[in-house]
């Protein structure tokens, strides 16, 4: 049976992405850390700095002793064409428009699927946060412990992050080919219907919240 998505802003079903409110985090100090708001900023480079992107971070970091992220993110807001990815709640409102366009069309039967593992995912702890991307729809703790992904019509992979496994994975628990290449997701569950979120799906996917405790 599907979960009712509660959007309420007291009960928000998604969290903000950790490289959002990194960035949002980065944006917020720079008066405190370098003397001059992200407007501020803005306006010097535009008015005085060089013309690529990359001369102007070069500038930057050569004239103003700013560190390699900070130049990069005031280059990068330069250019007329960037775009706002450092806002909390247009983040927020964008991940519902991801969750929504993800299963549109043909993948709409796999939804009841994705909101049964949304469930499961958050009753593991307070902690987890749901961070939609465009294709993928992470899991956090500290890290990406698992991802939800509507990988064809009639199959969602639920990743997990398993770089040690306790006890031997059931068949049904295919490797990825993550442990070779370093990846943080690491095994998958294939999944074509809600009777196969069964009691291994909830076993591993709390096994890979506890790994990132």
């Amino acid at each position: 049976m599907a979960i009712k998505i509660d959007t309420a802003a007291s009960h928000p079903l998604y969290s903000v992405h950790p490289s959002v409110a990194y960035l949002h985090a980065i944006l917020a100090n720079l008066p405190q850390k370098t003397g001059r708001s992200i407007d501020e900023w803005l306006r010097l480079v535009q008015g005085s700095g060089p013309g690529s992107e990359k001369e102007r971070r070069d500038w930057l970091r050569t004239e103003f002793k700013l560190g390699g992220t900070t130049a990069m993110i005031i280059a990068e807001r330069a250019e007329e064409t960037a775009d706002d990815s450092s806002d909390p709640q247009t983040y927020l409102r964008t991940a519902e428009e991801y969750v929504e366009a993800m299963y549109a069309g043909p993948k709409s039967g796999l939804r009841v699927i994705h909101d049964e593992l949304i469930k499961l995912g958050k009753s593991l702890g307070e902690d987890v946060k749901i961070c939609p991307c465009k294709t993928i729809v992470p899991l956090y703790r500290n890290h990406v412990f698992a991802e939800i992904k509507p990988s064809t019509r009639t199959r969602i992979d639920l990743g997990l992050a398993l770089k040690s496994t306790p006890e031997i994975p059931p068949a049904r628990l295919l490797e990825t080919g993550g442990l070779q290449k370093g990846d943080r997701i690491t095994h998958r569950f294939a999944i074509s219907s809600n009777d196969e979120v069964d009691h291994e799906v909830r076993r591993w996917l709390a096994l890979a919240y506890e790994l990132d405790g």
